[in-house]
């Protein structure tokens, strides 16, 4: 375990027991004498450690068992077996300090009261976390500044846009000046400006007020825009960790090239390393699968035997290689945890 870390976990466990029954109404009369459980793993034996500071993305499929995971960070459920501590403390044997050291985030939910104005709200939590006067002026007008909350104040919860009620959310969660921020589908049903938005607010958060920041979520471009690292769970395991950048080398092997010729569809007979994947007028797109040749080799070849009017190069988006993995199974993961 990484005694330095801000949050470290090891070797969590967290089973459910799941009952199975007769059908029927003899099968029920049946159950209440006789009933067999089935045991499930929500989480099996992962670890890991996150630093302080630091913005990752804790990232799995349905069922892989990262609500399971972020419930015993901030202390909802006990683990099976296994330790984690949070900030120094373990939270399921000691929930009221972890809440102070911890904000929470749920995109489809909302901790601020549904029919009283927004101010009215954070005055409630200012009484609940116990935040002094000075400290909840302070901490108020830092965030009321970053997310333009002084026009909602007297806005009743319910008549809050879903991109307003996010930043007073969000503002909500850090009036009491937690160390972490944990984010459930922050931007879930955003349009594009409030998602750009939302993500502008939590990089600006983690950078000047340094708080560490785990973001779950199914947008991989939320994933890609904020996350220095990834954490990726595979049915109850830890089935990769490590930066954006890792995860593209480790799993990336080709390139899309975006090329515009000056000569109507070309045919393209001294690159065979390269495959046509869409064509439109005098623009090709083509996958160059990384092998023998370089880009750099590739991209002299085109200048020099055809007539190129500009050229890109995209690699696959991060949701394109989580997908892949996904797709390919266990074993297409790295199994080795990079600290």
């Amino acid at each position: 375990m990484n005694n330095n870390a801000l949050i470290q976990v090891e070797n969590l466990t967290r089973e459910f027991k799941l009952a199975q029954g007769k059908e029927g109404f003899a099968g029920s009369i049946y159950n209440l004498f006789s009933r067999k459980h089935t045991i499930i793993k929500a989480v099996d034996n992962i670890s890991f450690s996150i630093n302080s500071g630091e913005l990752v993305g804790y990232v799995g499929e349905n069922g892989a068992g990262k609500s399971t995971t972020i419930k015993m960070l901030t202390g909802i459920l006990n683990p099976t077996s296994g330790h984690v501590k949070v900030a120094g403390v373990v939270p399921y044997e000691d929930r009221i300090s972890n809440a102070f050291n911890i904000g929470v985030v749920f995109g489809q939910r909302t901790q601020l009261w549904w029919d009283l104005p927004v101010r009215d709200s954070f005055d409630l939590l200012r009484s609940i976390y116990r935040i002094p006067e000075n400290k909840f002026r302070s901490n108020y007008k830092e965030l009321a500044d970053a997310l333009g909350l002084d026009s909602l104040l007297h806005v009743p919860v319910r008549k809050l846009s879903l991109g307003q009620r996010m930043r007073c959310d969000l503002a909500a969660s850090l009036l009491h000046g937690p160390k972490i921020l944990y984010l459930d589908e922050p931007t879930i049903g955003l349009d594009l400006i409030a998602k750009d938005n939302v993500r502008q607010i939590l990089k600006k958060i983690n950078s000047l007020n340094g708080v560490t920041i785990i973001l779950t979520t199914h947008d991989m471009d939320d994933i890609e825009a904020l996350c220095d690292r990834i954490i990726i769970i595979d049915e109850g395991q830890i089935a990769y960790v490590g930066t954006m950048d890792q995860l593209k080398a480790d799993h990336v092997r080709h390139k899309i090239l975006e090329v515009e010729f000056h000569d109507y569809n070309p045919e393209l007979t001294s690159l065979p390393m390269l495959t046509v994947i869409k064509s439109e007028a005098n623009k090709k797109w083509l996958r160059f699968d990384q092998g023998g040749a370089s880009i750099h080799e590739v991209i002299s070849t085109l200048f020099k035997d055809y007539c190129v009017k500009d050229i890109s190069i995209h690699e696959p988006k991060v949701e394109d290689v989580v997908k892949s993995l996904y797709e390919n199974g266990p074993a297409s993961f790295s199994q080795t945890v990079l600290k």
